[in-house]
C-alpha cells in the first residue's frame, strides 16, 4: 500500500465514521505504526485514548457523547447526560452517563469518563433514539424517557434534579405529558411520579 492510498483510506473511513477506534483503521490496512505518522503529520487528528477523527472537524458541544458511542456501541446515553442533550438541565456532568445491558461486561475506558447504568428488557429498549453527533450515530434516551429514568434513579441523581427535570420538560413539551407517564409505567415509577404530574398540569 502507498503512503497515499494509506492516507486516502484513513481519511475515507474517517468522513464515514466522525471518529473510529483504531481497530477499526487496522481493518482498513492501517498499522499503529503508521498510525502515529499520520497523527504526527496532522493528517489525522487523536481525539481521545484509541480514536481517531479528521483534523478539519470542528468538535461539537456533545463530542463527548460521540466518543462514548464509539467506546460503548452497546451502550445509551442516559440520565443527567441525556438531561443535558435534551437541554431540560443546566448541569454539565463530567462523567458521560450511559446506560447498558445488566449482564453486560463493563467496559474499561479511561475517556471519556463515565458512569454505567446497568438495565435490561423493556427499560434499556424503549425511549431509545438515534442522533448524529460528530459523524456517529449515537443512542440516547428520548426527553420523556430520560425524565421518567429520572424519577426511577432518584436515588442516584437526587429527586430534586428529576423534579426540575419534569418542570423544564412541562415548559418546552406541554402537550407531551401523557409520554412521561407512558415511560413511567415501563419503569414501574408510576406511583411515585404521579404527584409531581398531577401538581405541574
Amino acid at each position: 500500500m502507498t503512503q497515499q492510498t494509506l492516507i486516502d483510506k484513513a481519511r475515507s473511513l474517517l468522513r464515514r465514521s466522525g471518529i473510529a477506534r483504531t481497530r477499526d483503521l487496522e481493518r482498513v490496512g492501517v498499522t499503529r505504526t503508521q498510525l502515529r505518522r499520520l497523527v504526527d503529520r496532522d493528517l489525522i487528528k487523536r481525539v481521545g485514548r484509541g480514536l481517531y477523527s479528521l483534523p478539519e472537524t470542528p468538535p461539537t458541544e456533545y463530542h463527548d457523547l460521540a466518543e462514548a458511542a464509539r467506546r460503548v456501541p452497546g451502550g445509551v446515553v442516559c440520565l443527567l447526560s441525556a438531561l443535558r442533550f435534551h437541554e431540560l438541565t443546566n448541569q454539565n456532568p463530567f462523567e458521560v452517563w450511559i446506560a447498558i445491558e445488566r449482564k453486560a461486561w463493563r467496559p474499561k475506558v479511561q475517556s471519556p469518563p463515565m458512569r454505567f447504568v446497568y438495565l435490561s428488557g423493556p427499560v434499556l429498549q424503549e425511549g431509545v433514539e438515534t442522533h448524529d453527533i460528530s459523524g456517529v450515530k449515537v443512542r440516547v434516551f428520548s426527553a420523556a424517557k430520560t425524565v421518567a429514568d429520572c424519577f426511577k434513579f432518584r436515588n442516584k441523581i437526587g429527586i430534586d434534579v428529576a423534579v426540575e427535570a419534569l418542570a423544564d420538560y412541562r415548559r418546552r413539551f406541554p402537550s407531551r405529558l401523557e409520554a412521561v407517564w407512558r415511560f413511567a409505567q415501563v419503569d414501574r415509577v408510576s406511583r411515585v411520579i404521579q404527584p409531581y404530574l398531577e401538581s405541574i398540569r
